[in-house]
């Protein structure tokens, strides 16, 4: 064998590092055999709808918890989900950072109201911030409600209050949405898939 002084030191070296690890107790064997768990082998798999633009990319949740009463289980894992028509697994980098989103310490988890005058925001049931929605709604349709235009024709129109739909709703969600709203006379209405 044709050897010269470069690879001579190549050699002594990767033998004397080999020897130096057996020595030391690392075995690569038993490193290769141990086998690992797979951390989402525990998890519960939840699908979802991506919170963030118009598109609607379906996503898969994994989180860890017994299901016992009154545990919260934590999610440990988003990615996309491959069976979903518009993403097909793929996520954009917003998507991809869900689980910084849904660990934030400032995300805002619960309704809170700031009253007029006041300089903090105090927090509210949901059954109180609805119940304060619909009086407002009422309020403001029971003084703005125009039946009739300046020429007397019926046009049963309420065009002070706005209602933007969610774009990740399903096409029977903004259906009833659409229905519902324009019962009330309510003109100006979109949905943000168009925004």
């Amino acid at each position: 064998m044709d050897m010269n002084r470069r690879h001579f030191f190549r050699v002594s070296g990767a033998g004397l590092m080999g020897s130096s690890l057996v020595a030391l107790g690392f075995s690569p064997t038993a490193a290769l055999a141990e086998a690992r768990n797979f951390k989402l082998a525990r998890a519960t798999e939840t699908r979802n709808t991506c919170p963030y633009c118009s598109v609607g990319c379906g996503i898969l949740m994994y989180s860890l918890g017994d299901k016992a009463k009154n545990v919260v289980s934590s999610i440990i894992h988003i990615e996309g989900d491959p069976d979903h028509p518009v993403n097909r697994g793929t996520l954009c980098p917003k998507g991809a950072g869900l689980l910084d989103f849904v660990h934030s310490p400032s995300r805002l988890k619960f309704p809170e109201i700031r009253e007029a005058g006041a300089s903090e925001w105090k927090r509210v049931s949901w059954d109180s911030a609805l119940d304060r929605l619909v009086q407002l709604m009422k309020a403001d349709r029971d003084a703005h409600f125009e039946t009739s235009n300046g020429s007397g024709q019926t046009v049963n129109r309420w065009v002070t209050t706005g209602m933007l739909a969610a774009s990740a709703s399903s096409n029977e969600s903004g259906y009833i949405t659409q229905k519902v709203m324009r019962s009330l006379g309510m003109l100006v209405f979109d949905n943000q898939a168009r925004v």
